[in-house]
């Protein structure tokens, strides 16, 4: 499967709408919303007057269709440091192998193209594999904030990882990757 990632549209605010109100996708986020037309919108502005969020659509390359979302927030140029987050929308897509491609091309822009120092996640606790990927692919655990998101009228840890610009070449050496498009 190859993919690119091409900056959100207006265009794409209605499937990014219905993507973030699947249970698939939120039952390993902080809130399961119930987004209307009018918040997305407001939402889609705010993210694109802000230099400190970059948004993503992930594209299929093939069939130039649209299976999910990859994002930097927390931009920090001053401290070089960033978090992120993706998510895989379209059900079909899901369990590809495309976590690999996403998270070493992710690590290669922040690192390589915009020069940044360290890249952080938050990780729901209940959420084991992807904690397990990302430590499969460099991140570290950092530490555990201990009930820190009210969720469906119960507290659940989170789990802060990063990685750093140190350890990028090592890791880049150690795993063959396809690089993908970034806009």
């Amino acid at each position: 499967m190859t993919c690119r990632l091409r900056r959100l549209r207006e265009d794409d605010l209605e499937r990014v709408r219905c993507w973030r109100m699947l249970p698939h996708v939120t039952r390993h986020m902080y809130t399961d919303p119930q987004i209307t037309p009018e918040q997305q919108q407001a939402w889609f502005e705010r993210i694109s007057r802000s230099s400190g969020d970059r948004v993503w659509i992930i594209e299929m390359i093939s069939e130039h269709t649209p299976i999910g979302l990859l994002s930097l927030a927390d931009i920090d140029p001053d401290h070089r440091s960033c978090s992120w987050a993706y998510y895989i929308g379209d059900d079909a897509a899901r369990g590809k192998g495309l976590a690999k491609v996403l998270e070493l091309n992710i690590y290669r822009y922040v690192f390589e193209v915009m020069g940044f120092n360290r890249l952080w996640c938050e990780v729901l606790s209940s959420n084991d594999r992807v904690v397990k990927l990302h430590e499969r692919f460099g991140s570290r655990v950092e530490g555990v904030m201990r009930q820190q998101v009210l969720k469906n009228g119960a507290f659940h840890d989170v789990v802060r990882m990063a990685v750093l610009a140190a350890d990028w070449p090592h890791i880049r050496n150690k795993r063959s990757f396809t690089q993908i498009e970034v806009e």
